[in-house]
């Protein structure tokens, strides 16, 4: 029996006022609102077990496993904002959204080209897909510079010494106390870009990227 990671912002009030919804109205709602982040959420939180169950079935390796795991509901983020509700429930028999969210799902295990489980350092705990999607999301709209040295030492886990070393490398003039600097200023933008619930549900802890 697969064993499902504990996911605490299913029980977070944001997300809980929202049960009574239905899947077609969470949908219509994130994509209605791009800014708010609860509606994606609420439907990761419905969905999760079934989406981890059907990805562990596949994939034998429980890291590899995890990190396609995020990659699908990155996936999914993209897919929902562009999916043409109306347009599916009456092409497809019986449309549903889990049935949906179960085929897009093997399309991604089957179509996916996993890196080594040595070369994961992904984590379910760390890194909840809600959240991965939307810092993702917000670091492609950081200047160039910011996202590079943020990507670094959180993907990397580069020290400051090591990222002016490799910009440096680079024909970067930049110090390891500006690297400092310009980190202290992605960490503040990044988190600007973030939906407010987003922030109010997440970044009460921490967590990596």
């Amino acid at each position: 029996m697969v064993q499902l990671p504990n996911f605490p912002e299913s029980n977070h009030p944001i997300v809980k006022s929202l049960f009574h919804y239905t899947d077609r109205e969470l949908v219509t709602l994130f994509q209605r609102h791009p800014d708010e982040g609860k509606y994606f959420t609420a439907i990761f939180c419905r969905y999760a077990s079934i989406v981890y169950s059907l990805i562990q079935h596949q994939i034998k390796s429980p890291v590899q496993g995890d990190y396609l795991f995020s990659l699908t509901w990155q996936h999914i983020f993209h897919e929902l904002r562009g999916l043409d509700l109306y347009r599916a429930e009456n092409t497809v028999n019986q449309f549903t959204l889990q049935t949906w969210l179960i085929n897009t799902t093997a399309i991604c295990t089957k179509e996916s080209k996993l890196p080594p489980v040595e070369s994961i350092h992904h984590s379910l705990e760390a890194s909840p897909p809600p959240l991965w999607c939307y810092i993702r999301e917000a670091l492609d709209l950081l200047p160039a510079a910011l996202r590079l040295v943020v990507v670094m030492a959180e993907t990397f886990h580069w020290s400051e010494t090591k990222i002016s070393a490799y910009l440096q490398a680079e024909n970067e003039q930049i110090s390891p106390a500006d690297v400092t600097a310009l980190l202290e200023e992605g960490y503040r933008r990044l988190e600007s870009l973030l939906p407010a619930d987003i922030r109010s549900m997440y970044l009460e802890e921490t967590f990596d990227f």
